[in-house]
Parts: structure tokens; sequence; C-alpha cells
């Protein structure tokens, strides 16, 4: 058995989760409240260790304090630059990603690093520490505070890399990757995973090395001799990131995939991308004829907010929608270009906005 509080804290424990459940009709999300609640619940009942008790803990405790520090700034967009936390200052590639940090935020984006050395600290010090956060965790080594962050309120230890990694990407519009060992390679093959598996994104994917430098090329020479020569990957997969050695050419592509494209979400299994300018007819029937392949049904068509959007700060985009087959995200990521391709001479394509 799970051993119970003692005494006094029990019943101040007891009087909050009554408190907690009388109030719920009245809270705003009061539904999935109530789904966690009962999960926890639920877990309380069974037999399991003091450890697993310890992780359930310390990753809530995560989750609370990332949702708390990034709830302001809910509604700007933000960029996460990874790469090695070995690289020197005096690198090439550390003075890249001071320098795209600080094109970036220019733009009007916020930049997201893991807090430590090298890469990051160049992303912070580019950004500077008002328009930058900090995502760290605790290792033996390498993993101190950089000093253009550390002791900032958006500088955040975490305990573990799952809600490290979950955070990353759930707070992200792009990312920007630099090279890197072990850990660099796993967030660009994570990445890349949740984006073709549609878990994350649509968002922008930057891989970037030094002038003439090869490691991203080196890098894809493998992805596409042994996983795409094997059928392992779609070909349209390579649609999912850019490789450059340009800090603008970086700064480009993530500018101009929000050229037109906002965002999108799904409402009764139809994808609803939403868009800062309105297509002409024409040009969604050039859509139709270019990318009828992956839809299961129907066609692409024009429409306003629906009904279940109703509240949402993008009401007043136009839209489009789509029975998207869910399998071939490189081909929506060609759609998106297209889309951007077509509305960028409207005076209504602005950038940056807000989410």
């Amino acid at each position: 058995m799970i051993p119970s509080p003692s005494g006094q804290a029990f019943e101040s424990l007891h009087a909050e989760v009554i408190d907690l459940i009388n109030d719920l009709p009245m809270l705003k999300h009061e539904e999935w409240i109530g789904r966690s609640l009962s999960t926890i619940m639920r877990i309380a009942g069974e037999e399991i260790d003091r450890l697993d008790w310890k992780i359930i803990s310390a990753s809530l405790r995560d989750m609370e304090n990332a949702f708390k520090m990034f709830y302001p700034y809910r509604h700007l967009r933000k960029i996460v630059i990874f790469g090695s936390a070995r690289v020197s200052p005096e690198s090439p590639e550390y003075q890249m990603a001071k320098d795209l940090a600080r094109a970036i935020t220019q733009q009007g984006f916020m930049v997201i690093t893991g807090g430590g050395g090298g890469i990051m600290q160049a992303g912070n010090e580019g950004a500077t520490a008002e328009h930058s956060f900090g995502l760290n965790i605790q290792l033996p080594f390498e993993q101190n505070s950089n000093p253009f962050i550390a002791g900032d309120r958006k500088l955040l230890n975490f305990k573990y890399f799952f809600t490290r990694k979950l955070f990353f990407l759930r707070e992200s519009d792009a990312l920007a990757l630099f090279p890197g060992g072990f850990g660099t390679l796993d967030e660009a093959f994570e990445c890349l995973t949740l984006t073709q598996t549609g878990k994350f994104g649509p968002a922008p994917l930057v891989l970037i090395d030094r002038p003439g430098g090869d490691y991203w090329h080196d890098w894809n020479a493998f992805v596409q001799k042994q996983l795409r020569g094997r059928g392992l990957i779609s070909a349209d997969d390579r649609s999912l990131y850019t490789i450059t050695d340009s800090v603008e050419e970086a700064c480009e592509a993530i500018a101009s995939f929000y050229l037109v494209y906002h965002s999108c979400r799904y409402v009764d299994e139809k994808l609803v991308i939403r868009l800062k300018s309105e297509l002409s007819d024409a040009n969604v029937d050039r859509l139709n004829a270019d990318f009828s392949d992956i839809l299961v049904k129907g066609k692409i068509e024009k429409t306003q907010a629906l009904p279940a959007e109703v509240g949402d700060k993008t009401f007043d985009l136009s839209r489009l929608i789509l029975h998207f087959n869910q399998r071939d995200l490189g081909r929506l990521y060609q759609l998106i270009a297209t889309v951007n391709q077509m509305g960028a001479a409207s005076p209504a394509a602005v950038h940056p906005e807000q989410k």
C-alpha cells in the first residue's frame, strides 16, 4: 500500500482536493482537469513503487514550471537553436549562431536554447536575455547555465530530458540546428520523426553549418543513401528540412514559411490551414490540380473559421480545408511552400505576427 500523509499534512491536502473538486464546474478547463485528477487517483489505487511516484511528481513539477514560464509569451513565435555545447566562442559556428539569434529576434521572434555553453550560449548572447529562454538540465558535465541567461526568470532547470524536449517542441515555431554530437543528432532525428508523423509542426527545420562545411551534407548523404535508398522514408521527406551555410538563407527559410501560412489544426478529421491572406479561386484550383494525391476524399476548399474555432485568436483569418491523408507530410510542406509563393505579393502577408 502507498503510505498516506499523516496528521495535519493529510488534512491540508484533503481540503485542497475537496475545494478543487467543488470548483470544477466553474473552471474553464474542467473536463481536462477532471481527467487529470482521475488519472492520478487511478494510479494511486495501483501498487507502484516509490520511484514511480518520484518520476510522476518530478515530471509534473517540470511541466508546471514550464507552463508558468512560457504562458506570458504564448502568442509570440519562438525559434529553438540546437547545437554542440563544446563549440568555442572563437569558432565560425558560434558566431553564426549568435548572428542568427540576433537577426531572428530583429524579425520579431524569440529564441529558445538549452541554456548551456557552446551553440546554446551563442543563441542567448545573440538574442539577449530579454528575447530568449534557457531550458537547462543538470548533467555531470558541460551543462552549467551560460552567463547570457543565468539568473534570468526565463531560465528553467529540468529534471528530465523528456519533459525538456516536450517544451522545446511545444513552444517552437522553427528549429535551427548547428553541428553537434549525439545530443544534437538525437534532437535532429526526433524533430524529423515527430514532423514526419504529424506530431509536431508544420514548422521549418533548418540545418546550418559554417560556410563550405559538410557536416549536414554528410548527414544528408547517409539519410538519402541508407534511409531513402532502402525505402525507409519517402522521397518527399526531403522537403521537411533545409540545409544551408548562410545565416541569411536560414532566416529567409524561417520567415518565408510564415509569409502567408499562419498555422493549422484538425477539426472533425479535416485539416484546417489558416492563412494571413486569402488565395484566389484560380490558385485554389491549382492546388487541387497539384496536390490531389494527398487527399483522402473531396477537394481543397476555401472556408471561413469553423464553429469549433469560435473564440480562437485566428478567427478572422481566411482558411483552406482538406481531408489530408495524414501520411504525406513532405507533400504537405510542399503545399505550404506553394501557398506562400502564391500569396507572396499580397500586402496582407506581413511578418512577424502573433500565433
